[in-house]
């Protein structure tokens, strides 16, 4: 089969063409940064933007099944945000259809619940996005459901945060400091109980959505990890193998929302509303659909997955120790958070 895989050179992406080469596939990579991992090969690499609809269409020309994980991420800019998760999302569904392609399975977040009143979250609860990026991925789906009316096979996956091999950005700033030998600060106590997702796990029901009949998979499906305790036990795992018997340490979450809120209006730290709004929140999906209907079975609990990511950041640090962005594939800017890292 031809996959096409739209942001293909991101983290999501390359560990989704590595999957799919590993079960003999064809995959065609379309994004607008380069792809340039080992595999660069072995693969069809085009240089896209999926807001640009004739490239896009020409691109997924042939191709038998579309995997969308393209998304401007929450740091970006609000119309970056907008035009890349929505009328992005819309040209890859119209060219699909336009293309003769018979599936594009849809990357969502369980950013789409918000902040909820209720654990575990399943897939009927109401849907109320935080910020420019909750609600562009609510109205990506909303597209989804459109093109799912005209005949199209959409599955749609709403993963918690996925960490593992390529994975950088905000979990960069937890490793570094780990690496360093420094503790590491926890809005709250850390008893809260926040569901994690190892990317190998994500690709293997993102496959599964690829190719069981479009009757069992033409749904919503959240995605999470089986296993994981509380945030403070998870992240100490790491802490624990980085090897200095450093702790994890919390502090009253209501002061520090507020000082990183005013960090964030003044473009000081890293963290956006989203993450640190519910990191001393319980959060956590149930996956009880994707086992029943898709017969998904998660590998890898929190702690497996924290630490699988973070041994992969150990072998890979000196690569991207200069490197900053606001991707998943760099790690982000600690900006006035470094300061704080002296202190533990």
């Amino acid at each position: 089969m031809r996959y096409f895989v739209t942001g293909g050179a991101g983290f999501l992406g390359i560990n989704l063409a590595r999957h799919l080469l590993a079960q003999g596939h064809t995959v065609v990579s379309y994004d607008i940064a380069p792809f340039d991992y080992p595999e660069k090969d072995t693969i069809t690499a085009v240089m896209g933007d999926i807001r640009d609809f004739e490239s896009l269409k020409h691109a997924m020309a042939g191709s038998d099944v579309v995997i969308h994980t393209a998304a401007a991420l929450p740091l970006y800019k609000p119309h970056d945000i907008r035009s890349t998760d929505i009328d992005g999302t819309r040209n890859v569904l119209k060219a699909a259809m336009q293309s003769g392609v018979a599936r594009v399975v849809h990357v969502s977040s369980t950013a789409v619940y918000g902040i909820p009143d209720h654990h575990p979250l399943d897939e009927d609860d109401t849907l109320d996005g935080v910020g420019e990026y909750g609600k562009a991925k609510i109205a990506a789906e909303e597209l989804c459901g459109e093109y799912r009316a005209k005949g199209l096979c959409v599955p749609i996956v709403r993963p918690k945060s996925f960490i593992g091999p390529e994975r950088l950005g905000v979990f960069a700033l937890f490793y570094d400091w780990a690496a360093d030998g420094r503790g590491f600060p926890m809005i709250g106590s850390g008893a809260n109980r926040y569901q994690l997702l190892d990317v190998e796990d994500l690709c293997d029901a993102i496959y599964l959505c690829a190719t069981l009949s479009c009757e069992r998979v033409n749904d919503v499906f959240n995605i999470g990890a089986k296993e994981f305790t509380t945030m403070r036990e998870d992240y100490q795992a790491v802490l624990d193998r980085a090897g200095f018997g450093k702790k994890i340490s919390g502090f009253p979450a209501a002061p520090m929302i507020w000082t990183l809120r005013i960090l964030e209006a003044l473009k000081l730290s890293p963290l956006y509303k989203w993450v640190y709004e519910t990191a001393s929140k319980d959060s956590f999906v149930s996956i009880e659909k994707a086992e029943r209907i898709l017969g998904w079975r998660p590998r890898y609990s929190n702690k497996q997955a924290l630490i699988r990511n973070y041994e992969w950041y150990l072998e890979h640090r000196g690569e991207f120790k200069s490197a900053s962005g606001v991707s998943h594939r760099v790690p982000w800017s600690q900006g006035i958070l470094a300061l704080a890292k002296k202190f533990f």
